[in-house]
């Protein structure tokens, strides 16, 4: 019996550590989580992630939830799959900037251009930037290709590259050429392949 289980809702931000689970290739099971019928807010799910959201992961004993943290942790766990750069490597720096770029500048920099506020907020205020600079910021690093850390694929692939994808498909993010190269490259893995059609066993599609 595998020790790995994803709590998920399909689709949903814990599609992207089904991916990471197919990208690390270790046996995993899922337990399927309803928001609609209000299962992650019963006392059982609330006692694995008392905020009441997917994804949380198990392993063994350990629970970790918020999906940058649960990639860093799959990448770390498994270095057999060759998705982190391992401590005590100088680039590990930059890999780390850019997996936990995706949720904490780019996604809300996203939203903030998708629901703009009322009143524009003070810019030293926010931890992010102005959507258009932050997505310079990526396009620069992306260009160099063919992934954010060169040659080597890592979960900050999957952190940004689960975002892009999701910014692109619901017309968020602007199809610059480099952006749009990057998520069909993302979309051509086979471990994202994998994850996009259990998702939709999962949705019922």
């Amino acid at each position: 019996m595998p020790n790995l289980t994803l709590y998920h809702s399909a689709p949903s931000r814990s599609s992207v550590v089904l991916w990471m689970l197919e990208e690390v290739g270790a046996p995993y099971d899922v337990k399927l989580i309803s928001l609609q019928n209000g299962d992650n807010l019963k006392p059982d799910y609330l006692a694995v992630n008392p905020l009441g959201k997917v994804p949380a992961l198990k392993h063994g004993d350990a629970v970790v939830t918020e999906v940058a943290a649960i990639c860093a942790y799959l990448a770390d766990e498994f270095p057999d799959a060759r998705l982190n750069i391992p401590v005590g490597t100088p680039a590990r720096g930059v890999y780390l900037k850019w997996l936990f770029f995706g949720p904490s500048v780019f996604e809300p920099a996203m939203t903030d251009r998708a629901f703009p506020r009322k009143e524009t907020p003070r810019r030293m205020a926010l931890g992010w930037r102005d959507f258009d600079q932050v997505l310079d910021v990526m396009s620069a690093a992306i260009a160099k290709g063919p992934w954010l850390m060169g040659e080597q694929f890592t979960a900050a692939d999957v952190t940004i590259g689960a975002d892009l994808r999701f910014g692109m498909t619901f017309k968020l993010v602007p199809e610059r050429p480099e952006l749009a190269s990057y998520v069909a490259r993302i979309a051509a893995r086979p471990a994202a392949q994998r994850a996009d059609a259990k998702d939709k066993e999962f949705a019922g599609g």
